[in-house]
Parts: C-alpha cells; sequence; structure tokens
C-alpha cells in the first residue's frame, strides 16, 4: 500500500481535498482533476493505478469518462472506483456494467473510502499479474513470453538474463510511467546486493540487444527509466 498513483477526478473542492488529504497521509501518490477532459489528459500522460471518479462532472460526465477509459486497451488495467452523490442502481448498474470496480456514494466515511481503494488496488495488482503470467505480452515491435521467458523485437528473438527479462517485462506492463532505480530495485529484482548502479547496466544491456528498438526504454533525467506508449 503506498506506492501506488491515484487520480481524484472531483469537480467539488472541498470533497476533492479531503479525498486527496487521506490518500496522500496513506502515501498514496494523488493527482486531481475536475472535470472528465482534464482526467482523461492526466491518464494519457501519467498512467495511474486507480481514479477516484465522480458521476456528476461538468461536460464530460464520470459515465463518459469511465467508458472512454474502458475502450482503451492502453487503459485496461486501471481500476476505478466511482464516488458520486447519485443512489439510484441503474446508475450503479450502468457503471459497474462498464467495467468500473466499485461504487461509493456521498457522503462516505474517509476510513472506508480508503478500505475500498486498498481493497480494489490489491484485486488491480492480483488481475494484472495473472494477466501477465497467462499470456503474451505486446507492446509495439515487443512481444513478451512470460510463460517462455522468451522476447522478440521485430519478430526477432532477443536473448535476455533472468533480470534483463524481469526489468523489460515490468516496465513494458507499465509503460508510459517512470520508475526510479530504487523503485525498479525494490519492486522487481528485490536483491539487498543489488545496488541502484546495477539497475543502469542492465538497461544498457537490454537497450543494446534491442538493436533498432532501444529507444522503446526513456531516460528520464533526475527520475529514472519509463517504457514508451505505442500505439
Amino acid at each position: 500500500m503506498g506506492s501506488e498513483r491515484i487520480l481524484v477526478v472531483e469537480d467539488e473542492k472541498d470533497i476533492r481535498e479531503l479525498i486527496v488529504y487521506h490518500l496522500e497521509r496513506e502515501g498514496y501518490e494523488v493527482l486531481q482533476a475536475n472535470n472528465g477532459l482534464e482526467a482523461l489528459s492526466l491518464m494519457k500522460e501519467k498512467s495511474p493505478d486507480l481514479m477516484l471518479l465522480d458521476l456528476m462532472l461538468p461536460g464530460m460526465d464520470g459515465i463518459e469518462v469511465c467508458r472512454a477509459i474502458k475502450q482503451d486497451p492502453l487503459f485496461r488495467d486501471t481500476c476505478i472506483i466511482m464516488v458520486t452523490a447519485k443512489e439510484e442502481e441503474s446508475d450503479q448498474v450502468l457503471g459497474l456494467g462498464l467495467g468500473a470496480d466499485d461504487y461509493v456514494t456521498k457522503p462516505f466515511r474517509p476510513r472506508t473510502l480508503m478500505a475500498r481503494v486498498e481493497a480494489v488496488l490489491r484485486r488491480g495488482k492480483l488481475r494484472k499479474e495473472q494477466r501477465q503470467t497467462e499470456g503474451l505480452l505486446k507492446h509495439g515491435p515487443l512481444q513478451i513470453d512470460n510463460e517462455a521467458h522468451e522476447v522478440l523485437a521485430g519478430g526477432h528473438r532477443v536473448l535476455l538474463t533472468a533480470t534483463e527479462f524481469n526489468l523489460l517485462s515490468f516496465l513494458t506492463m507499465h509503460s508510459g510511467r517512470v520508475f526510479s532505480r530504487g523503485q525498479l530495485l525494490s519492486r522487481v529484482i528485490k536483491d539487498a546486493l543489488v545496488t541502484e548502479r546495477n539497475i543502469d547496466v542492465h538497461i544498457r544491456s537490454i537497450r543494446k540487444k534491442l538493436g533498432e528498438h532501444r529507444d522503446l526504454i526513456q531516460t528520464v533525467r533526475g527520475v529514472g527509466y519509463k517504457m514508451v506508449r505505442c500505439e
């Protein structure tokens, strides 16, 4: 808990600030939007793990935002909790039918909302890990087979070490998102004997082996590395 990125989409400032306060207190990285179009823009730019989405938004409402996200394969792993004052069962059914993971009505207890957030993120992580281990991961010219531990780049096989494979697979699963060297150590390698400097060595080796596709992995100066998105 606490390492995930959450986008709060709420046009009522007081409610948005209350939610942001409690999320940040739990250690989450929090983004904010007060309308649907701004939310979609932040989705493309920051790739949050979860969206807390108000249903009644100016212009593009929450239902439209949810539909747009769930129709985009780039965001299929993004969890959505709808937070709204509307209690009609038809709205709940519609939101959940579009792919929302949970539905919370206002007024709500902050502690209850935080528990829902943690539960949805946990389910989303398990869902993503299951998909990662069960099938092929395709990303532009890359094809990563997690069962066979094989990588194709532009149709050509790439021979990677176990650590390189895990790093490439992780960055690809979270394309568009920047990870520091420390995050890659703790979330991918998990070896106390490996230092952040080793991450640079592994990344250089992966890039060299990817050849003409090396630029898929980008360095973000002063931050870390990310896998660029592919249309």
